[in-house]
Order: structure tokens, then sequence, then C-alpha cells
């Protein structure tokens, strides 16, 4: 098992990944691991420190999560953020009691004693609250080291033991100055050093692959997209010639997408393997309106199609898939009580019958680091820069039955949006731009004619790792422009929104 200099304690808060995130922004690498990892694994990591973190229970709750008390007992530097200041607090005698007046949103920090875990940052700062529960009494041997309007106890800490706790959330966005606090507990306080980086992260996953796959080969299926090129980049640097990159077209892709991924990869030299499979999977979608059984039917249909592909090669004993650490997040709670917000077509390991050995070198990597490991393996920006497309392509686009007339309106009116992003500069400035087909039919105007059609909604969303997002503010000259092209030139649509959800508690994707 590998050196981890810092380890996460999930129990269950949706910001639990941002803080592995936010350490690895610093220089130093993290890995989450369930609240019930037992001290054998969490001391075979190595570890210089440990962050217990946020969670949605009560410590004194029946079903609350608590970890191995010996955890508290290694010696290293703990930092427990809310429940995990909690759990702290409760450990070593203190209490805690439901507060009077919830704390949920911004907050000012005012610190009450130096600490090097404030080192470097400003008194004052603003933080991002969010309990129902509150530290009453801290422990013996605690000082309190900072306080906010409804907190008298925001920060404290065990200078001798090396515990320090915060009831705040410095790794959300929202909390002005939290990186640096992350980045002071694990350089100044565990003594990490920054050696976390791209280039040494791609050196590592080649040499694995190469010990992994030895002399066989490895199906890749990729899309164009940015996680999919990657990898499969990644493999032919490892590998060469025994990588077999697989192309699938399910029938629900983009507009003209098809012939510039083959031109991408003729490009630079990688003989891809087309596979045309859209009556395939438009067959077995047929009558289905379940967004979660699709994302199935779509996952199952890419392995039965790989599968198929496969046996005209000899040697193929892996495949190789894109998966992200968001996708894992977000389909299943595999490092912890995080609750499944959806499944994604490529986590979940493949099916009992199928014999491949899987290889998924970005699992444990955010969305902003695989474009950085794209840049370090000398991939073009264009290409690095792409928005992220689902798996599931245009199905879970379209609200309801996915039928080939309704793929072809959105395409359409993608195709528009797009057109326009690009041609204002507006694609490079967001995280994520499509359409979505409501299926949802309104009255109109058109010549003086009524018109009886269909809703397209307009998604735009800013984000840095696609774990929380806002809507993005498109200037409305630029929102009209998109909206009155669709309208005249895309028969079947006669309405066009625009959707100001952000994440959470909305997702990215309707479906």
């Amino acid at each position: 098992m590998k050196h981890v200099p810092i380890v996460v304690l999930d129990f269950g808060s949706q910001y639990t990944q941002i803080i592995a995130r936010k350490l690895r922004e610093s220089g130093v690498y993290s890995e989450i691991v369930p609240y019930s990892e037992s001290i054998e694994d969490i001391m075979a990591r190595t570890p210089k420190g440990i962050i217990l973190s946020g969670g949605p229970a009560s410590v004194y709750a029946e079903d609350s999560y608590h970890p191995d008390a010996t955890v508290f007992e290694l010696g290293l530097p703990i930092l427990g953020i809310c429940y995990g200041m909690q759990l702290i607090s409760q450990h070593f005698g203190g209490s805690v009691i439901p507060a009077d007046h919830h704390e949920y949103g911004k907050a000012k920090l005012d610190f009450k004693k130096e600490n090097p875990i404030f080192k470097d940052t400003t008194d004052g700062q603003i933080v991002w609250m969010s309990h129902g529960d509150k530290v009453e009494n801290i422990p013996a041997g605690f000082e309190q080291i900072a306080t906010s309007e409804n907190s008298p106890y925001a920060a404290i800490a065990n200078t001798d033991r090396n515990v320090y706790a915060f009831q705040f959330h410095p790794e959300v966005y929202h909390s002005d100055e939290g990186s640096k606090l992350l980045k002071n507990f694990a350089k100044h306080i565990c003594g990490c050093e920054s050696t976390w980086n791209m280039g040494s992260f791609a050196k590592e996953q080649i040499n694995k692959i190469k010990k992994q796959v030895g002399d066989k080969k490895v199906l890749c299926g990729v899309s164009g997209g940015v996680d999919s090129s990657v990898v499969a980049t990644l493999l032919a640097e490892a590998i060469g010639d025994q990588l077999v990159p697989v192309f699938v077209d399910n029938g629900l892709l983009r507009a003209n997408e098809r012939p510039q991924v083959e031109a991408m990869f003729k490009a630079r030299g990688v003989p891809l393997i087309t596979v045309d499979a859209s009556e395939q999977f438009l067959t077995k979608l047929e009558g289905v309106t379940d967004p979660e059984t699709k994302r199935k039917i779509i996952g199952e249909t890419f392995i039965e199609v790989f599968d198929t592909e496969a046996k005209k090669h000899d040697g193929i004993e892996f495949l190789a898939q894109g998966t992200l650490y968001t996708d894992v997040i977000e389909s299943v709670s595999v490092k912890g009580p995080s609750k499944t917000i959806k499944s994604h077509h490529n986590v979940g390991g493949l099916p009992d019958w199928m014999t491949f050995e899987l290889i998924e070198p970005l699992r444990e990597i955010f969305k902003d680091e695989v474009r950085l490991l794209g840049l370090e393996l000398g991939l073009p920006r264009d290409m690095i820069g792409r928005h992220p497309f689902p798996g599931p392509g245009l199905a879970i686009r379209v609200m309801g039955d996915v039928n080939s007339p309704d793929l072809e309106i959105l395409r359409k009116a993608d195709t528009i949006m797009l057109d326009v992003l690009h041609a204002t500069g507006y694609y490079d400035k967001t995280w994520q731009a499509f359409t979505v087909l409501l299926n949802v039919k309104s009255v109109g105007v058109m010549g003086d004619n009524r018109t009886y059609d269909n809703t397209v909604c307009v998604r735009i969303v800013e984000a840095t790792d696609g774990m929380t997002a806002t809507f993005a503010y498109i200037p409305h000259d630029i929102l009209e422009t998109i909206s009155r092209r669709i309208i005249n030139e895309v028969d079947g649509i006669n309405r066009v929104v625009y959707d100001i959800s952000s994440k959470p508690p909305a997702t990215i994707e309707w479906e």
C-alpha cells in the first residue's frame, strides 16, 4: 500500500471529497477512506495526519458513525471538521448539544489565540457553517482558538496532543481562506511536503500499468472526451501497440461527433477501431423513461459491445475505462456513508460473466487533475479543454422515452448553443454547457399561427471539479441569440428556458 500523507475519514458529508482535492491542490496527496476503516489499514498507508470529515448525523444519534477509538491514540495530528469536531469533543470528555441557533451559511471567524493552523490567514475571515449541533463544553486540555457569532467554539485545539477541530467547513468555496487552513494543517502541523503533482502521478501510473498488463493486451473504450483520451494516451505511453482502442457509436452522440473523434485519433497516429452499435443501444432503450434504468441499460450494453469486439483479438485480458473520482463518489458509497446520487455507466465493476480485469488509472483523481495530466502527456489544449460529456450521452438529456426524432431535435439545438458560445468566447469560460429536451409542450405563436411544440432547456454551469457548480451568468444578449436561433432553426421547438439551479441541490445533468 502506498504512502498517503493525509488520510481523510469519511463520515458522510457531501463535502468530504473537496477536502482531498484542496489538499492535493497544495501538493499534498490525500485519500478518503470509510470512517470504519481498520487501524491496521490506516497505518499501512503511513499517514502523517488524519482528518475527520463532516457528516449529517448527531454524535448522540443511534445510527451515528464512530471510528475505532484507537485512532485518537495513534499520536498523529488530527483535524476534525464539523461532525469530526463533535466526535473529538465527545471522545475527550466534552459535551455536544443541539444549537439554539443553527448556523447555515457564512460567518465571521474571530481569532482568540495565535495558532500555527491560522498561519498567514486573516482574523475576521469568512467561513461556511453548516451544523445543527454544537460543542457546549470543550474537553480538558483543549482551548478556544476562534469564535463566530453563534459558535463560541468555532475552532479549538489541544496543541500537546496535536488535535484541532473546526465547527465550520474550510474545504468549501465559501470559506475565503479555507484552503490555506487545510494547507497549514498538512504542512505546518503534520510536516507534509508538496510532492504531489501530475508529473509524478503519470510516471506512477505508467509503471503500474506496465507491471499489471505484462505482455497482454488492453481494450480501451474511447469517446473523444477528455477522460478517455487521457486514458488512451497514458496506456499508449505504457504499453504501445498492446493497446486496442475502441470507439463505440451508440447513436447517442452529438452532431458530427463520430467523424471528429476518428479524425482526432488519426491525427495522433492511434489506430482507432469504430463500432457502430447505434441500433443495438436504441432498441434496448425503446420505451424506457426511468433515468436510472437508462443509465444501467447503457452501461450493460457498452460491456456487451466491448466483449464482442474483444473476442476478435487475441490476448486481451484487460478493459480500460476513464472512471473519475467524481463518478465513483456519485455512483456508490465506496468511500463511506455518503449518499448515492446516481449511477454512472462505468462504475461498479464488471459483470460476473466477463473475464476482463479493469484498468482505471483516473479513478482517484478529479476532472481538473485529469486536464493537467493530459497537458503533462502532451495532449493539445483544444482536446483538453472540451466540456465533459456524459457516458450515457444524449439519452439522459431527453426527458422520457429516447427515440431518433427527439435525438435529432436535441442535436440541432445543442449545436446552435455551442456555436454561439464558441463565437462569443463563453465556451472556454464555462465548465459545461448543453441543452435538454424536456418533452413538455406549450402554446406558442409563429407567423400568426398557433403552435403547440416542445421546450428546450439550456444548462450552462461554472465549476472546478464538478462536485459543486453554479449556473453561469451569461449575458442576456447571448442567451437571447441562443433562444432565437433555436426557435427559428429547429422545427418542433417554440420555447427555450435557462436553468438557474446550482449543484447542490440540483445535479449538473438533469438525469
